[in-house]
C-alpha cells in the first residue's frame, strides 16, 4: 500500500493587512518594519499559487503544512490565513502545526486554536491539544507546536515538558500499532538546526525523546531551505527533513520556493520512504522536479 504525503511550509502570505496603531505596539513594530523593508519582496504570492496548484495536481493523500502562514500575527491576518489553508484541502486531508510567525505575540495565541482548530485536532476530537495524532492508512501523523511568542529580534521555539512527555507516549502507542510515525514541527529540532536565537530551545530534550521512543520521519520548516539531518537512537536513525519556503523567490537553489512529495510504502514488514523535491526551476518561473532528496 502506497501513501503520498505532501509537505510545505513558510508560505508567509501577503500583502499584510493595513495595521492600526495599537496593533504595532511591541514586537509587531519591528516585524512590520522588516516586512516593509525586505520580507515583502522575498515572498511571491503568484509563485505560491503555482506551488499549491502543482502540489494538488499530484493528488496527495495528505498535506503537512509546518507553519508560518502569517507574518506578524495581526488580527486581520488570521481569517486570510485560514482562507489560504482551505485552498490546500479540507481539515481531514491537511494537518497544520504553527510557527513562530503564527504565534508572534501573546495576543496571537488564543486566536491560533480558534482559527486553525480543525486542522490541529486529533482524530475524533474537536479541541486542539498538542501533540495531536491523526492516522491515515498505515501512517501516524503527529503534530507538535513549537510556535511561542518571543522577544523582538528572536525567532526561537519551545515544546515544553508536558508536550514532550505526551509525544513519547504517542510514539510508543503508534509503534505498537505498527504505524509509520511522522512527526511534524515548525522549528528544526536538532541542536545545530538553526542559528542562535532562531532554534528550538529544548532541542536536546526532543532528540532524547526521538532517540528513546523512535520515529520514522520528522518534518520541519523555518529555515526556508532544504535540509536533511539525523537523530540516532535505540530504534535506529531518524531522518529530520526540512523544506524550503513555499513562496520565497530570491536566494540559492536550496532556498527557492518549493515543497516535497513523500512516498511511503510498506514493503515486506517495513516502511520504505522516498522524497522528491519540486519547486522553482533555475532561471524560470516554472515549477518542476528538482530531484530526489536522499535520506
Amino acid at each position: 500500500m502506497s501513501f503520498l504525503l505532501a509537505h510545505l511550509s513558510d508560505s508567509h502570505i501577503g500583502p499584510l493587512p493595513r495595521p492600526v496603531f495599537r496593533d504595532l505596539l511591541g514586537k509587531r513594530l519591528t516585524g512590520y518594519i522588516n516586512w516593509q523593508r525586505g520580507r515583502y519582496h522575498m515572498h511571491d504570492m503568484d509563485v505560491l499559487g503555482h506551488i499549491v496548484d502543482d502540489m494538488l495536481a499530484h493528488k496527495p493523500d495528505h498535506v503537512a503544512m509546518t507553519g508560518d502562514i502569517m507574518n506578524i500575527g495581526l488580527p486581520a491576518e488570521f481569517p486570510l490565513a485560514r482562507k489560504w489553508l482551505e485552498t490546500l484541502g479540507s481539515p481531514n486531508d491537511v494537518s497544520f502545526v504553527p510557527g513562530n510567525h503564527d504565534a508572534y505575540v501573546r495576543s496571537s495565541v488564543p486566536m491560533l486554536a480558534q482559527t486553525f482548530g480543525p486542522w490541529t485536532a486529533s482524530d475524533g476530537e474537536h479541541e486542539t491539544r498538542f501533540p495531536y495524532l491523526r492516522v491515515r492508512g498505515h501512517v501516524a501523523l503527529i503534530g507538535v507546536s513549537s510556535g511561542v511568542p518571543t522577544l523582538p529580534l528572536l525567532a526561537s521555539g519551545k515544546l515544553g515538558t508536558r508536550q514532550l512527555h505526551a509525544l513519547g507516549a504517542l510514539l510508543d502507542s503508534t509503534h505498537a500499532n505498527g504505524l509509520m510515525r511522522v512527526v511534524m514541527i515548525h522549528h528544526p529540532p536538532t541542536r545545530n538546526g538553526a542559528t542562535p536565537g532562531r532554534g528550538l530551545s529544548d532541542s536536546r530534550a526532543f532528540e532524547k525523546i526521538i532517540a528513546a521512543h523512535g520515529a520514522e520521519l520528522v518534518l520541519h520548516g523555518h529555515n526556508h531551505r532544504q535540509s536533511v539531518a539525523y537523530i540516532q537512537g535505540t530504534h535506529g536513525r531518524t531522518p529530520v527533513v526540512g523544506v524550503p519556503s513555499a513562496s520565497a523567490v530570491p536566494g540559492t537553489e536550496r532556498h527557492r520556493a518549493g515543497y516535497h512529495l513523500i512516498r511511503i510504502e510498506r514493503v515486506e514488514g517495513h516502511f520504505a520512504t522516498t522524497i522528491h523535491a519540486r519547486g522553482l526551476l533555475p532561471g524560470t518561473r516554472e515549477i518542476g522536479d528538482l530531484g530526489q532528496v536522499k535520506i
